[in-house]
């Protein structure tokens, strides 16, 4: 297309062609004639079209007609002339940045000179002579060369030990031998034996020169010793720990939102488990899992709402102390090793973490499980977080990665607001574990169908403590008592402390955590008992050796029956060896959860002549995972203390009590399911028996170099023993 060329433009014409004249046979003196008429407002309509050029460069069809009204001009010409202009504009533009840029690179290469001149005359701080600037390159080539193959080396060994569980050249390293903090220095006679072995019977034939050595301390109130205990994490293993991170917490976004056929429900129990074919091709592995008959997977899923809202919840579980204490009956050992990245603006959204736990279950029979493990939290929208947990094997020490035994995949919960400070939580389990040992015949049910260790416990768990929290929180004196001894929120508050102190301490002395080193001794009709000592070095307590037994028996009665037997303080004389026949009464009752089972209780003898100055601190709770009952003697003084409201800190607990939890056979064709909005239902359908942990602690003193003799284990032994036996003929269970 012909078009005219631009009013006012380079040439300095002002001529102006017509685009719609088509008609070449018209005569030269009309053109000449028109053209003139144009030349006389050319001036004036270049002004008015660069005062309208600056306002807006680029007209509409409507403000180009009006144009042409005003001015007398065509539509095209108008049109021709902007697009004309703007060009023109563009170009000037171009030659502006070009000299602008041409002048930084000028002084940039000035610079350049200046620093190689610099650089001749370079001083190593460390050589002393001059360096070569060709030599300096070379080096710092060599360098990024020599860092390269390190991110490669760092990334390979990191997918080997991830996907297959240890690392590809490795062969298999011995573990180190753990000696007893028990020594039985008996010969051939009565010898130390690991955690699944059978010692000696205790009883005739034993003579008193039997002595067990003490370990210094105790794991209560120390650091625990980590299995490895990484020198430092470089930037290169940080960078490469939250690659691995934002992994996981995709793949557990959508292990959330995806159904079937990823997650099945089994048609026994309506759980929901993953179907690991379909995993595997939803989320491929660079490696496949481990071909060995002693590895399996344990995967759950499942929701619970919780009275807590969701950025306490993740303030909580990104604080291994307070994760701990949240979960005692799950966590036995729990510590964060580096903070990778502390979140933004001094929240947890974004927070990573390199941290390492021991899971347990409450009995000496069940080996504790290992992660080292990446936890991530972020806040996906308000009121809306995901907290994701997933394995992490050091690359740079493949021996110790090879003695892990437990694998956890992308895992963790979504934690969603909803209306009165409450959340909905989804809780997702996802591991792979090798057995170092079979399990104990009596738990292999819960172990193998994800009972143990899975989303069910968990949330059941935090259900619990979370109407715990709610309680302590409440301003009000829901309390009841008999004697009116408390008598104030504070004094309350106290209570509850103390009674989570007695708790927390007997959950770490009775599962097989690596700070308890358990000595098998075997009693009479093949109860086996576990038994370990420690230095007492708890605030009030006097110097000397505390004595812990433990047992675990099964009895083909539903859990939620053996709970409340054991907790209602009238059957104490039936089972309590040291209640001399005298019921108990309870004086003061706190509740902690909807339950009504779930409570505080401090008890006394009904007897007033008995010495009143003795009271036994009691709680007890149940969910859809099991029960506990924990008590202890605590004298009046120390209870008055807690009961006015001052700091229980300092009053000295040697607590004992029972674990409850279901043996697992309902699981085989019964209903078994996890309610988590009703607590403990599902336990109380159980259709199957219980297992049942016993543990008792007592305090030794005045022993001469903290060696404790034969007759003291006996003495433990034979309380345990004899406990048992009134337990079971309350059931009427021969012996």
């Amino acid at each position: 297309m012909e078009y005219a060329s631009s009013v006012g433009g380079r040439s300095g014409s002002h001529s102006l062609r017509d685009p719609d004249n088509r008609n070449h046979n018209h005569n030269t003196s009309n053109s000449q004639r028109r053209d003139r008429r144009y030349l006389r407002h050319t001036s004036e309509q270049i002004h008015k079209l660069e005062s309208l050029f600056n306002e807006c460069p680029h007209p509409d069809e409507k403000q180009r007609a009006q144009l042409s009204r005003e001015l007398g001009l065509a539509p095209r010409r108008i049109k021709f002339w902007f697009q004309n202009r703007r060009t023109q504009m563009k170009v000037q533009h171009e030659r502006m940045d070009n000299s602008t840029l041409r002048a930084e690179n000028d002084k940039i290469r000035y610079e350049n000179i200046a620093i190689k001149e610099a650089l001749k005359n370079c001083i190593c701080p460390n050589c002393g002579p001059p360096l070569n600037e060709q030599n300096y390159f070379d080096d710092q080539k060599m360098r990024l060369e020599n860092l390269h193959l390190k991110e490669e080396l760092d990334r390979v060994s990191s997918i080997a030990s991830k996907y297959i569980g240890r690392p590809i050249s490795q062969l298999p390293s011995i573990s180190p031998i753990h000696i007893s903090p028990l020594d039985l220095s008996m010969g051939t006679n009565f010898g130390t034996q690991g955690l699944l072995g059978i010692g000696a019977r205790v009883g005739a034939g034993v003579g008193s020169s039997l002595n067990l050595d003490l370990l210094q301390g105790t794991n209560n109130n120390s650091m625990p010793m980590l299995p490895y205990q990484p020198d430092s994490i470089s930037e290169m293993d940080k960078s490469l720990m939250s690659t691995i991170s934002t992994n996981a917490f995709e793949e557990f976004l959508r292990l959330f939102h995806t159904n079937e056929p990823l997650w099945v429900k089994s048609t026994t129990n309506s759980k929901e488990f993953l179907n690991l074919e379909t995993y595997e091709r939803m989320f491929p592995k660079e490696n496949t899992r481990l071909k060995n008959p002693n590895v399996y997977v344990e995967s759950s899923r499942d929701s619970a709402v919780v009275m807590m809202n969701s950025s306490r919840l993740a303030e909580m579980f990104m604080d291994a102390n307070k994760w701990k204490e949240f979960f005692a009956t799950i966590v036995s050992t729990a510590r964060t090793i580096e903070v990778i990245s502390s979140g933004i603006m001094g929240s947890k959204n974004g927070s990573l973490q390199l941290m390492y736990e021991e899971l347990q279950v409450l009995s000496p029979y069940v080996s504790t499980r290992e992660f080292y493990f990446l936890r991530y939290s972020r806040q996906i929208d308000q009121g809306t977080w995901a907290i994701v947990d997933v394995s992490y094997d050091f690359p740079q020490n493949n021996q110790f990665s090879m003695q892990l035994f437990s694998h956890r995949f992308p895992s963790g919960c979504l934690i969603q607001d909803l209306p009165n400070g409450q959340s909905k939580v989804t809780w997702i389990e996802h591991v792979e574990v090798e057995d170092k040992t079979p399990p104990h015949r009596f738990f292999k049910n819960i172990m193998y169908s994800g009972l143990a260790f899975g989303a069910e416990r968990w949330l059941a768990t935090l259900q619990r403590v979370c109407e715990r929290t709610a309680c302590l929180m409440v301003t009000a004196n829901p309390t009841h008592d008999v004697g009116g001894v408390i008598t104030s929120s504070e004094g309350k508050s106290s209570m509850m402390k103390l009674s989570q102190k007695m708790v927390t301490n007997f959950c770490a002395n009775v599962g097989t955590s690596n700070e308890q080193r358990w000595t098998t001794v075997s009693g009479l009709d093949e109860v086996v008992f576990r038994v370990t000592a420690h230095k007492s070095t708890n605030p009030g307590q006097s110097n000397g050796a505390v004595l812990s037994s433990a047992t675990t028996i099964r009895l083909p009665i539903p859990p939620n029956i053996v709970f409340s037997f054991l907790k209602d303080g009238r059957n104490r004389p039936k089972w309590d060896v040291l209640a001399n026949g005298i019921p108990m009464q309870e004086v003061a009752h706190i509740p902690c959860g909807s339950h009504p089972s779930n409570c505080i209780s401090v008890l006394r003898p009904f007897n007033s002549t008995m010495n009143n100055d003795m009271l036994i601190l009691q709680e007890s709770f149940i969910d859809s995972s099991g029960a506990i009952v924990v008590y202890c003697p605590v004298d009046l003084p120390s209870i008055n203390i807690a009961m006015n409201g001052e700091d229980p800190s300092s009053i000295p607990l040697l607590p004992s009590g029972f674990s409850i939890t279901p043996d697992g056979q309902d699981e085989q064709g019964g209903d078994g399911a996890s309610t988590s909005s009703n607590t403990g239902r599902s336990i109380g359908r159980c259709s199957g028996g219980s297992l049942i942990t016993v543990a008792l602690q007592i305090m030794m003193n005045n022993l001469p170099s903290a060696r404790v003799n034969v007759e003291s284990v006996t003495n433990v032994t034979n309380l345990l023993s004899n406990l048992i036996q009134n337990i079971k003929a309350s059931f009427n269970f021969p012996s």
